[in-house]
């Protein structure tokens, strides 16, 4: 298996190169990479004591974002280094992070993986959540380096609790510690002899909370609302947006209504801005004079969609009707209620924050039309729902103070 590992990063490297004549983001993987040796060497002496942070992409990197903080402060005489795997991570968040050195990481081959580590010789490196790189992992036991799993989840239906899964079960003995999401994890550990973890929880819990605390004044938002009430629908694909533009084009309510598009191309925010009869504004068009006239603001930009949640008194989140739902916790925070769509049973905080009623699940443009009626015109509900959400996940904060005490007592 590990031949077979080994033989289809070759081959996977070969495709990608010739994929990413046609597609630009496939291109920026693959150029990327190029140049991720290269940065550090220019950045890394052989003196530097390198604690070494991973996530595959902007979700992961939220999660570990107050760790590396949290790390950063503790231990401001070592080197940080922050990798992606994708670009939808690192070309968002590159120049923009504690870190003192972002790149990609280079595809998982036995080359790559001696080099690397060589290069950095890390004395702490962290995974977010789902990253396993077999090659990258066996050089860091080699190498001795404390290698931790942090906002792990595990489920049955993954590679390594199948009875052909054997050669990456086998990696995850490289991890020195398993800080996991749940107790389905811990007990999925145990089944394959894995009983280094514990349950940390998530630590987004802690980033949005930290988000709350920051200043989230945003001037284009005060100048669009002028007091008035707002819902916000943040990261929606175009089954979700068809049921936000029938509700819009009929709503007599005095609310104004924003839409942050998962896909921001021209040609799919004019199917949104085409769609709505009512007047609209994009933000790449922004009139600060005339914002306040419109009813609908469509975000055709990324990077504010947290701020904008703040002013939000309902928010409805993408990605439940179509692929997988979006980051819940973010607009939860705030203490407002969350609409979402039918598909959230992968995702365990969405789960929770169902059961405990603050986030609501609808499965057609019925309940979407009810509920979101409902909360706008009742104020007590509305209030009782979001605080529901906030309480919930103040209560679940924690992890990151978890996993920086073990890595104070092991670096």
């Amino acid at each position: 298996m590990s031949f077979l590992y080994n033989l289809s990063l070759y081959l996977v490297a070969a495709v990608l190169r010739v994929v990413a004549l046609f597609n630009p983001k496939i291109k920026l993987f693959v150029a990327g990479r190029k140049n991720t040796f290269e940065l550090l060497e220019q950045n890394l002496n052989p003196t530097d004591k390198v604690i070494w942070m991973h996530a595959a992409s902007l979700g992961e990197y939220e999660q570990g974002l107050p760790i590396l903080e949290k790390l950063k402060t503790n231990y401001p005489d070592h080197k940080f280094l922050l990798t992606f795997f994708s670009p939808s991570g690192y070309e968002v968040k590159k120049g923009k992070t504690p870190a003192d050195i972002e790149t990609y990481l280079p595809l998982d081959t036995k080359e790559n993986a001696r080099k690397i580590v060589a290069l950095v010789k890390p004395k702490m490196t962290i995974f977010i959540k789902y990253e396993v790189w077999p090659n990258l992992l066996s050089q860091l036991r080699e190498q001795q380096c404390p290698t931790l799993l942090v906002s792990g989840i595990f489920n049955q239906k993954q590679v390594y609790f199948k009875s052909y899964g054997g050669f990456l079960r086998k990696a995850l003995e490289n991890f020195d510690y398993f800080f996991v999401q749940d107790q389905n994890s811990i007990e999925l550990l145990r089944r394959i002899g894995y009983t280094n973890s514990s349950i940390s929880g998530d630590s987004r819990y802690d980033r949005v909370t930290q988000i709350v605390e920051q200043n989230n004044s945003l001037e284009f938002m005060d100048a669009f609302l002028q007091g008035k009430n707002c819902i916000v629908a943040g990261s929606t694909w175009p089954p979700g947006e068809a049921l936000l533009a029938d509700y819009i084009n009929k709503d007599k309510s005095n609310y104004k209504f924003v839409i942050a598009p998962h896909n921001i191309k021209e040609q799919h925010v004019e199917s949104i801005v085409n769609s709505l009869k009512v007047p609209k504004m994009k933000y790449s068009e922004l009139d600060l004079e005339a914002i306040g006239q419109t009813k609908v603001l469509i975000l055709d930009t990324v990077g504010i969609l947290t701020k904008v949640y703040s002013y939000a008194d309902i928010a409805y989140v993408g990605g439940g009707f179509e692929t997988g739902l979006h980051n819940t916790l973010e607009p939860a925070v705030f203490g407002i209620p969350v609409i979402i769509g039918p598909k959230y049973h992968r995702f365990i905080e969405a789960i929770a924050l169902v059961n405990n009623k603050g986030v609501i699940s609808v499965k057609d443009k019925i309940e979407f039309n009810t509920t979101l009626s409902q909360l706008v015109d009742n104020p007590t509900e509305r209030a009782n729902l979001g605080r529901a959400n906030m309480d919930y996940i103040f209560k679940n904060k924690g992890a990151t103070d978890q996993v920086v005490a073990y890595i104070n007592k092991h670096l």
